[in-house]
């Protein structure tokens, strides 16, 4: 979902429109899509090399209420100074997410899950997660949505999403808390807690002695199956054991 505010500031009153970006946020959310908060977020840095302050401000209310990413346009297209205003853009998320508030608003916008088993198994990953502060959350996905399930319940802990499918990764990188790795699908259970500890070693998730949480629908490579939710610890080589 693209909340672009310029469209939005064109076709209904300007004052509706922050009442609309946090609205289309949260049903986005809800419903497991991922949306992008995009036009004029720092408009000044077309021809300079700092924003204004309201720009940063209107920045970090995007992330603060968890949008999935923030977008530039003319100022990285066009603009004089488009890497200052990237890395300024990401100083600011960066920012924003260590701040001390951050997860406490963001959990305060916590939706309910379905009453589906995938979505059973997400919230359980999370608490779960979080309870044993585990080193990381493995998502194998064919399609994309055991990933994103995962990134709804916007756990605390880093969600690694493995998948075969180049488009599926592309896709999932705009996701929040999301880092892609394409993979091969795994070929059985034990294979599967291997590949997903071996992976979280590599990416520099986890190290050994850590314990990594991994989700996945069984059989495997069946899409939109999530019904498995399984602890494995990293083992000195970096494999895993469950």
């Amino acid at each position: 979902i693209m909340v672009a505010r310029g469209d939005l500031g064109v076709e209904l009153p300007l004052e509706t429109v922050p009442g609309l970006q946090k609205r289309m946020i949260r049903m986005s959310r809800r419903y497991g899509k991922p949306v992008v908060v995009a036009t004029q977020m720092l408009e000044s840095m077309i021809t300079a090399p700092v924003p204004t302050r309201a720009e940063v401000s209107d920045v970090s209310i995007a992330v603060f209420e968890g949008a999935d990413a923030v977008m530039l346009s003319a100022e990285s297209a066009s603009g004089q100074y488009p890497i200052e205003a990237v890395a300024t853009m990401n100083k600011v998320a960066v920012a924003v997410e260590s701040d001390a508030n951050y997860r406490s608003i963001i959990r305060a916008a916590q939706t309910e899950p379905e009453a589906t088993a995938a979505d059973a198994i997400s919230a359980a990953t999370r608490q779960v997660a979080e309870t044993l502060d585990l080193a990381a959350i493995v998502t194998y996905t064919a399609s994309g949505s055991t990933g994103i399930r995962a990134a709804r319940e916007r756990p605390s802990k880093p969600i690694i999403v493995l998948s075969p499918n180049m488009r599926t990764i592309r896709r999932m990188s705009v996701v929040w808390g999301v880092h892609c790795v394409q993979t091969e699908d795994a070929v059985s259970l034990e294979d599967m807690v291997d590949r997903a500890c071996v992976i979280a070693y590599q990416e520099g998730f986890a190290r050994p002695g850590d314990r990594i949480a991994i989700t996945a629908g069984i059989p495997l490579g069946t899409p939109g199956a999530t019904n498995m939710l399984r602890i494995a610890f990293v083992r000195q080589d970096g494999a895993g054991s469950s």
